[in-house]
C-alpha cells in the first residue's frame, strides 16, 4: 500500500518498552508505549490563552503494541529445533542524511546514527533471534562490536559502485555453524549495484538440521520492475542450487523486496511464475499504484481514449526488457524453481493489521510512503510457528512517520519463529521443475574482483565459493 504525504499525520515521538525474548517464551507481546494524559487535564482547556488546539502534544501519542501471533496448527517439534529469524532494513546513515526530505517531521536528534544505532541494537538484543538479516548496513563494524558481545558472529556484503551500504547477517555462534557462504553481485549480470547473501547453516543443538538463509535488498526504482525480477530470479536460482547441493535443505529468504503485496513481483515470488506481458512494465513492484485507494474506498475510472492508449503502451515490452527480467528475450514467462510462502501471510493476523493478501498493511513509513515491502519467505521443510505482528495501521499513522524517539529505522523489524517439519522422503523436494532459460546459465564467480568487498568475521570459509527509497540516485535510472 502506498500513500501521499497529504493524508499523513504530523510526526510525534514514541517510547518503546521491550517485553519479549525468544529465550523466555512466556511473554506474548512487546509494548511500544508512551503516557497519555487524562483528556480533562487542565493544560488542554481552551480557555487558557496559550492553548493551541492545532498543535499536537506528545501525550496524545497512543500506545503501540506488537503481539506475538501463534500459528493455528504448529508442528509438535522439539523447541530445540525451532529458530527465530529477523529481517530488518535499518536505514543506512548515509541514506538518512542524503534523503532528509523523507524525514522532515522527524527531529534531527532522532536521525543521528549514534541514537539510532543504540535503539536498533537494543531492539535486536531484546528480540534475541537466532539469525538476523539486515539491509542498508553502512556501519557494519559499529553493529558487530555490539552484537559480538551478545554471542553473534556476522558477515557483510557491501553494494558495488559508489554505494557504501549493503546487506549483513548475524547468527548465534553457539547455535549455528556455517557450511557455505556466498554473495551475489548483480552488477556482474548488468542488474545494478545491489547485492544478496546466501548462507548454509547447520544447527549445533539439533540432529544435524540444516537450512539456507538468503538476504537481499532489491533495487528501489519503482519503474524498473524488469531489473527487480532479474535480481530475484538470479537469487532464487542460486538458492535452489545451494539447497540441492546440501541435500535439498529448506530455505528462508529475508529482505526488503521493494514490492507491495498487490504487485506482480509478489505474485512471481508466491506462484513461481509470471507472464510479464500481462502487466504494466513500469509498475511491476506496485510502488507507483495507489493501493491506499483500495484501503480507503477510493475508486478510479477510465474516461479517455488517451488513457486507454497509455495503458496499452505500458504493457508493451521490448526484447531488451524481457531479457533483463528473464535472461531470455524469447521467453516472456519468468519462472523460479522454489515453492515459497510468506510467514506473515501464513500466520493470520487481525483485520486491523493485515491486508487482503494476509501481509501487514505497512512495514515502512516515511513522509512519502506507508506500505509493505519487507517479507520473510520460506520453503517446504519449514513452517512458521509464530510471528511478531505489526502495529494496526491507524495507530502507526499517528506516529507521523519513522524513525522516532524509540524506533531507530523507517522500517519495522519482521520477526518469525520457524520449526522444521517431519523428515521428507528422499524423492521429495522443496522445488519445482523449471524449463532451462538463459537466466539459469550463469556463474557467480564470473567477473569477481580480487578486492571484492565481502567481510566475514567467522573463521568458517566455504569449501566452494522507502520504502527503502534511500538508494543512490544512479540506481533509479
Amino acid at each position: 500500500m502506498s500513500c501521499e504525504a497529504s493524508w499523513l499525520c504530523a510526526c510525534q515521538p514514541l517510547a518503546t518498552t521491550v517485553h519479549f525474548s525468544f529465550k523466555n517464551r512466556g511473554f506474548s507481546k512487546t509494548t511500544l508505549s508512551c503516557r497519555i494524559n487524562d483528556p480533562a487535564d487542565a493544560t488542554t482547556r481552551k480557555d487558557r490563552p496559550w492553548y493551541n488546539p492545532d498543535r499536537r502534544r506528545r501525550s496524545d501519542q497512543p500506545e503501540i503494541i506488537r503481539h506475538w501471533i501463534e500459528a493455528d496448527n504448529p508442528p509438535h517439534s522439539d523447541s530445540e529445533e525451532r529458530f527465530g529469524v529477523v529481517s530488518y532494513n535499518i536505514l543506512g546513515d548515509r541514506n538518512a542524511s542524503k534523503h532528509r526530505d523523507l524525514y522532515s517531521c522527524v527531529p534531527s536528534q532522532y536521525m543521528k546514527w549514534d541514537w539510532r544505532k543504540r535503539l536498533i541494537c537494543e531492539e535486536l538484543i531484546g528480540l534475541n533471534p537466532d539469525i538476523i538479516c539486515l539491509q542498508e548496513v553502512d556501519k557494519y563494524y559499529d553493529l558487530l562490536s555490539i552484537m559480538e558481545k551478545e554471542g553473534y558472529v556476522g558477515t557483510h556484503k557491501r553494494r558495488t559502485g559508489g554505494a557504501v551500504d549493503g546487506c549483513a547477517m548475524f547468527w548465534k555462534e553457539n547455535t549455528f555453524r556455517v557450511l557455505e557462504e556466498e554473495s551475489i553481485e548483480f552488477r556482474v549480470f548488468g542488474l545494478r549495484d545491489n547485492v544478496a547473501q546466501l548462507s548454509v547453516f547447520e544447527m549445533s543443538r539439533a540432529d544435524s538440521r540444516r537450512l539456507l538463509i538468503g538476504n537481499i535488498h532489491v533495487l528501489y526504482n519503482p519503474s524498473r520492475g524488469d531489473i527487480k525480477l532479474g535480481q530475484l530470479q538470479l537469487l532464487l536460482l542460486r538458492a535452489h542450487a545451494l539447497s540441492e547441493k546440501w541435500g535439498n535443505v529448506p530455505i528462508v529468504l529475508a529482505g526488503d523486496f521493494n514490492s507491495t503485496p498487490q504487485s506482480a513481483v509478489y505474485k512471481f515470488l508466491s506462484l513461481s511464475e509470471l507472464n510479464i506481458t500481462l502487466y504494466d512494465r513500469r509498475d511491476l513492484s506496485g510502488q507507483r499504484s495507489n493501493h491506499s485507494a483500495q484501503l480507503f474506498g477510493v475508486q478510479g475510472q477510465i474516461s479517455s481514449p488517451l488513457i486507454l492508449l497509455d495503458r496499452f503502451l505500458k504493457y508493451f515490452w521490448t526484447d531488451e526488457e524481457v531479457k533483463i527480467a528473464n535472461g531470455d528475450s524469447n521467453h516472456p514467462v519468468v519462472e523460479h524453481p522454489l515453492k515459497l510462502n510468506s510467514s506473515y501471510a501464513t500466520v493470520k493476523g487481525s483485520t486491523r493489521t493485515r491486508g487482503s493478501k494476509g501481509e501487514p498493511f505497512a512495514t515502512t513509513y516515511h513522509s512519502k510512503f506507508l506500505g509493505t515491502v519487507d517479507y520473510l519467505w520460506y520453503s517446504d521443510g519449514l513452517v512458521p510457528t509464530r510471528v511478531l505482528d505489526t502495529p494496526p495501521i491507524d495507530i502507526l499513522q499517528k506516529t507521523g512517520g519513522l524513525p522516532c524517539k524509540k524506533l531507530g529505522s523507517d522500517h519495522l523489524a519482521l520477526v518469525s519463529e520457524f520449526a522444521f517439519t517431519q523428515s521428507k522422503r528422499k524423492d521429495e523436494t522443496n522445488t519445482r521443475t523449471v524449463p532451462a532459460t538463459a537466466a539459469q546459465e550463469f556463474s557467480l564467480t564470473q567477473g569477481k574482483r580480487e578486492d571484492e568487498t565481502d567481510t566475514r568475521t567467522t573463521t568458517t570459509v566455504p569449501a566452494t565459493a522507502t520504502p527503502a527509497i534511500a538508494e543512490d540516485s544512479d540506481s533509479l535510472l
